[in-house]
């Protein structure tokens, strides 16, 4: 039984992506709607970089992280839209083995990269906030590198156990992925392997994942909220929330979206492809505009770089 599994899994030269179960005059429609979402997420992610690095006011720890989370967000949604827009003319809507393990490597590894540099984006507030006069000096330039550099090197390591984990599987019931691009649960159902092992240690590596990025996250604005509150005036409170708003906002659409996909029964494919949008495309989409219409600095640095390229033209 063992060789036929191994077999059947070294015959799997590509696989289908289903995509949506819709009927085929909708297609035109989602191609438009995912075409305008990834417009978006291009002007979005690249303006936010083209500001952060143009200004030298912007020269400071919060927007080097939101530098990085741009580049990110650009790269991670690039890994899914172009290919599910493809799909929607393709006949075949198929997708080579070695395509389907790089598009789940590099997703696996930019989402948790995602979600390790959001934990270092909660720390900075949190020292910018309960620690101001000594911001400068906790958060050198060379910690905000480190933090960075590690929020990588780990989702790189956890690309690679997983897709590794993940590809081991045999593939012998069927080359049909229901899924709009390769990701582990749908992987999942189309493997004939016991998977009871697998379950368990891909279960592992997500609590080591994500808990130690939650609790960094729910301590640093635990402390955040308690010293919020002791400031007296209502127009510093605002202020200090209003710092630390729209990072909140991120992490709750992000991390609601990830428990959804991943924590909920696998019982319905159709309703796990909408969740899979919402961190994919959506979240990539929003955070542009969650940080750039919630800041001020963002906005008047955004005018200043249009009115440069007025007077230039």
């Amino acid at each position: 039984m063992g060789d036929r599994g191994t077999s059947n899994r070294s015959e799997v030269t590509d696989f289908i992506l289903v995509g949506f179960r819709v009927r085929p005059e909708l297609y035109i429609l989602l191609f438009l709607l995912f075409l305008l979402v990834y417009a978006m997420i291009l002007l979005g992610n690249v303006g936010m970089v083209a500001v952060i690095l143009t200004d030298p006011r912007l020269n400071t720890p919060m927007y080097f992280f939101l530098g990085n989370l741009s580049f990110i967000d650009l790269f991670y949604s690039s890994v899914i839209a172009p290919k599910a827009m493809i799909n929607f003319w393709s006949e075949s809507k198929s997708i080579s083995f070695a395509g389907c393990v790089t598009q789940l490597f590099l997703f696996a590894l930019f989402i948790v990269a995602e979600g390790f540099l959001l934990a270092a984006m909660a720390y900075d507030r949190f020292i910018a906030i309960c620690n101001p006069l000594l911001y400068s000096v906790q958060m050198s330039t060379r910690l905000c590198i480190q933090l960075v550099a590690g929020s990588y090197f780990c989702g790189c390591i956890s690309s690679v156990l997983q897709t590794s984990l993940t590809f081991t599987l045999s593939f012998c019931a069927s080359r049909a992925i229901d899924h709009f691009y390769c990701d582990t649960r749908p992987l999942q159902r189309i493997s004939c392997s016991d998977l009871f092992i697998y379950r368990i240690i891909s279960f592992s590596l997500s609590a080591i994942i994500i808990l130690p990025t939650i609790i960094v996250i729910l301590i640093s604005y635990l402390y955040i909220v308690s010293t919020v509150l002791k400031i007296r005036s209502t127009e510093g409170r605002k202020k200090a929330f209003s710092t630390c708003s729209s990072h909140l906002g991120v992490v709750s659409v992000l991390y609601g979206a990830v428990f959804f996909m991943y924590l909920t029964p696998d019982r319905f494919p159709e309703l796990s492809k909408v969740a899979s949008l919402c961190y994919t495309l959506v979240t990539p989409m929003l955070n542009p505009l969650i940080y750039s219409l919630r800041n001020k600095d963002v906005k008047e640095a955004l005018k200043k770089l249009l009115e440069k390229k007025n007077t230039i033209v």
